[in-house]
């Protein structure tokens, strides 16, 4: 009779141990499918975003005011992903209370996100600077104040930061980090340059104060990109590199 109570309670644990893992196993791909979709939408949002920094240096050198309105435009499909993320990733926290590697490429989205949108913003005000504009900008304040480097220098930094996320790939983000000076370097000489056009052409100091703020505008993408590529790094070496003296970031990478 004994016997026959203990077969009976252990036949019973093994089903109990057996629905628990299969509860767990269910969760487990759940949160997968999750995962997947909020990068699915993240990825979205970065194609969007992509479209709003290229468009931006068409529209400074040809003055197309149809790609600027639809760089424009693209900004609320921006803000709506930038919210439609945000609550994916709550719901995820509440639903999955996900641990270690997960939890910190979630906590990194929620701030990939938070800067694509930022970057989508500031691309949305170059446009609308240039929009506005009466005329085409002059080649020569162009040229003198290296704005186009800055606009290819941000450009392929967005690429490459979105490589670096999907490939895990932590020594590009540190590169990336490291780029980021060739922004400030041409913001730093940009008021020089500015001023030394707005005086040997003053009949275009409203273009110059333009590109002045364009200029500044550029170089704040360039933080904004460094921002998603920090991220890159704590999501896969667990290591916090923001707020670090640039010295230390580097010997970090050493």
């Amino acid at each position: 009779m004994i016997n026959h109570q203990v077969t009976e309670f252990v036949n019973i644990a093994g089903l109990a141990d057996n629905f628990n893992f299969s509860i767990r196993l269910s969760l487990m791909n759940q949160l997968e499918k999750e995962l997947h979709r909020i990068k699915e939408k993240v990825d979205e949002m970065w194609d969007l975003v992509t479209f709003q920094v290229q468009g931006g240096k068409e529209v400074l050198i040809n003055s197309d005011k149809e790609l600027a309105r639809k760089i424009i435009k693209r900004g609320k499909k921006v803000n709506a992903y930038d919210v439609k993320i945000d609550r994916m990733c709550e719901n995820l926290f509440a639903l999955f209370n996900p641990v270690a590697v997960d939890l910190r490429w979630i906590l990194a989205v929620l701030k990939i996100n938070a800067n694509l949108e930022r970057i989508g913003d500031t691309a949305e005000g170059i446009a609308r600077y240039i929009k506005d504009g009466e005329t085409a900008f002059d080649p020569k304040l162009l040229e003198m104040t290296q704005v186009l480097e800055m606009y290819e220098a941000a450009e392929s930094m967005l690429v490459d930061v979105r490589q670096a996320l999907a490939e895990e790939d932590t020594e590009l983000a540190h590169a990336l980090i490291k780029r980021d000076k060739v922004l400030d370097k041409i913001n730093g000489k940009a008021d020089k340059a500015l001023l030394t056009y707005m005086q040997a052409y003053p009949e275009n100091i409203s273009q110059g104060l333009k590109i002045a703020n364009i200029i500044r505008k550029l170089e704040r993408i360039g933080d904004q990109i460094t921002n998603i590529a920090e991220e890159v790094v704590f999501y896969v070496d667990a290591k916090v590199v923001k707020h670090r003296p640039k010295d230390k970031k580097d010997k970090n990478k050493d």
